[in-house]
């Protein structure tokens, strides 16, 4: 796959004269913070030079001239002849997509309501799988989540953010802190982001402007403003901050959310949408096979300790799984699953992707390797399958075998680990086993949220957590039947809904 930095980009239109105020108070933010701090000028001027990219695309976008995305192709290689089908979708189907979260058990913070939720709870468990080595000082400090409270809304509704702002900046002026520095530029962004969204998608239901299906990005523009826009919500310390490996995982990282919020986000206008950049369906199922390969390569022990942000896939792909908003708990259960047989998305390679940006990287595609034997602990998981679903087992076990080949032994919590799977992997498959149903793809996704809510917590355990973590990413994003692969087959409809959500 050619490195997306290496594409040309297209011209954009210049921003209109509301747009221009937006940057300019904007810029004038970014200076404060910037003579305070001069530590985080680079980050400040990628917030500037980002925030103009998307008001550029965003007008560009609502005065382009119409023209018909490729829905399909001609192409017969491995992966595209391996695309699903989607369901059609209506409003109705995307009430999940609650930005607030279901309320967590065991609170990360209990002496702070607002953060009581697996959103914010899912941001200190990243952080907390990263910190466990080394400290960075990151872990317990919530001046650094300064941009949910402006990204999200329905949080900010409970939060007197004018209270917040003058409580970090107090905290910037008695200890200096860069990376609390770098989160109120996030902040700012994230707070432009969401006023350009808005302004466009209101001139859109007002009638000014008629925004297309389709969007200007092409393939590079698009991998900018995603990288960027991970960046800008996952810090990493400053000798790791621009390093190739850690902008792969954050593209990546990207893919996977737009993966399972495509259509909603089809629905809502979302500008930034990977499924509806101007690429061919060839790319997009390269794409997803690549974040298929780097969710691999994150079970393996090897791939934790080059770098501080390395959990940020594993936890991402389980955070989703756990709040409903995984492909294939929201996105419909297909009758019957498709045949491991020469599967060429069983037999990925793991892949760390570090060449996606800029000079490429080589998917390898190779019969799979299994444990000959489980380890203890993943063995009592199988006879657990094997007692409760026996339909279900063969395909369980074989995908534990595929995992400890990666993994070596898995030392995870039985108990908990077991129930989790229990209520989302294994429901699922079971629920493949019959007839199609919505509804019944609505129990598994409605009951995800709920053993998340329940078992969130066993997985800040500093014994078992990253190996409950390692193991529920990897079923939940590359074993069979590739629940993430269910989310690919995009089809777009009207621009309509939920302009807030957008």
């Amino acid at each position: 796959m050619e490195g997306a930095l290496r594409l040309a980009t297209s011209a954009f239109l210049p921003p209109d004269e509301e747009g221009s105020a937006r940057l300019r108070q904007l810029d004038t933010s970014l200076r404060v913070i910037e003579a305070a701090f001069p530590q985080v000028s680079t980050d400040v001027e990628v917030c500037r030079l980002t925030s103009r990219m998307l008001e550029e695309a965003w007008r560009s976008r609502a005065l382009a001239p119409p023209h018909e995305e490729e829905q399909t192709t001609g192409c017969a290689c491995a992966l595209c002849r391996r695309l699903p089908t989607p369901p059609a979708r209506t409003l109705g189907d995307y009430g999940w997509r609650q930005s607030a979260g279901r309320p967590l058990i065991a609170k990360t913070w209990p002496y702070r309501r607002e953060l009581d939720s697996v959103l914010t709870g899912g941001w200190s468990w990243t952080r907390q799988m990263n910190d466990l080595e080394r400290d960075l000082g990151h872990r317990h400090r919530f001046e650094d989540d300064i941009l949910v409270f402006h990204e999200y809304k329905r949080v900010i509704d409970t939060i007197d953010t004018t209270r917040l702002t003058q409580l970090v900046e107090g905290r910037l002026a008695e200890r200096f802190s860069t990376n609390s520095a770098r989160a109120l530029v996030c902040g700012l962004f994230a707070a432009h982001k969401r006023s350009v969204d808005e302004y466009w998608l209101q001139q859109h239901h007002a009638g000014s402007v008629t925004l297309p299906q389709t969007n200007p990005l092409d393939q590079s523009t698009y991998s900018i403003l995603q990288m960027l826009d991970c960046l800008f919500w996952h810090v990493s310390p400053d000798t790791e901050l621009w390093q190739e490996e850690h902008l792969a995982s954050l593209l990546l990282c990207r893919v996977i959310d737009d993966m399972a919020d495509v259509r909603v986000d089809a629905l809502t206008g979302e500008i930034s949408n990977f499924w509806l950049a101007d690429m061919s369906t060839h790319t997009k199922a390269l794409y997803a096979a690549c974040a298929i390969a780097l969710v691999k390569y994150g079970c393996m022990p090897e791939a934790h300790a080059p770098m501080w942000n390395t959990w940020l896939m594993t936890t991402t792909i389980v955070w989703m799984g756990l709040t409903g908003r995984h492909a294939l708990w929201f996105d419909g259960i297909t009758q019957g699953l498709p045949s491991a047989q020469e599967c060429p998305l069983c037999d990925l390679q793991p892949n760390a992707c570090t060449g996606i940006l800029t000079h490429g990287t080589t998917l390898t595609i190779a019969p799979r390797p299994t444990a000959p034997a489980l380890s203890a602990r993943t063995a009592e998981l199988s006879a657990r399958c094997r007692a409760q679903y026996p339909r279900t087992w063969p395909l369980f076990d074989a995908e534990l075998h595929a995992f400890e080949a990666l993994h070596g032994p898995w030392y995870g919590n039985i108990d908990s680990t077991w129930e989790i799977l229990r209520r989302t992997y294994i429901a699922a498959v079971e629920a493949s086993s019959a007839a199609p149903s919505p509804a019944r793809a609505r129990q598994v996704q409605e009951d995800a949220g709920v053993v998340g809510s329940e078992r969130f917590h066993t997985l800040h355990d500093p014994q078992t957590g990253r190996e409950d973590t390692t193991l529920l990413a990897y079923m939940f994003g590359c074993a069979h039947p590739h629940f993430l692969w269910n989310a690919t087959g995009y089809l777009p409809t009207d621009v309509t809904g939920d302009w807030l959500d957008g």
